[in-house]
């Protein structure tokens, strides 16, 4: 929303503001404007977040856990359990096929968390992690 306010605002500035210098400051502070916001909303995430790992209760600090679990129980359903089922369904002589799940809503989700592992990981690797 703020992206579409900067052009406009900047192409005013010229217009109110004699001083080239005070202009260009202006128009700096307004283009960052929307960065700045973004970088401030990630750090309140990152302060929730650490709240959150703290709790003892499962039903705080367990959902990111849940959800992994949720969207690995679908991958393995998917490639595993469906293609042995479906074999020994063809085994058995039943004629019924598993459908597989739609796994398209799910892998975002879990290639997400995997990424920010993988980033833990390689904080750990470098050295540069945190303990607590």
């Amino acid at each position: 929303m703020l992206e579409v306010l900067i052009g406009p605002v900047t192409g005013l500035l010229d217009k109110f503001i004699p001083d080239a210098d005070e202009r260009n400051r202006l128009a700096h502070e307004i283009s960052t404007m929307a960065e700045r916001h973004a970088q401030e909303l990630a750090k309140a995430q990152i302060e929730v977040n650490k709240e959150e790992a703290k709790s003892t209760s499962l039903f705080v600090s367990g959902w990111r856990p849940a959800v992994g679990w949720v969207c690995v129980t679908g991958m393995g359903f998917n490639f595993v359990c469906m293609p042995l089922g479906n074999f020994a369904c063809a085994l058995a002589g039943v004629d019924i096929s598993l459908p597989p799940l739609n796994l398209s809503e799910m892998m975002p989700v879990l290639m997400g968390m995997l990424g920010l592992g993988a980033m833990r990981s390689f904080e750990k690797t470098k050295g540069v992690a945190r303990e607590k």
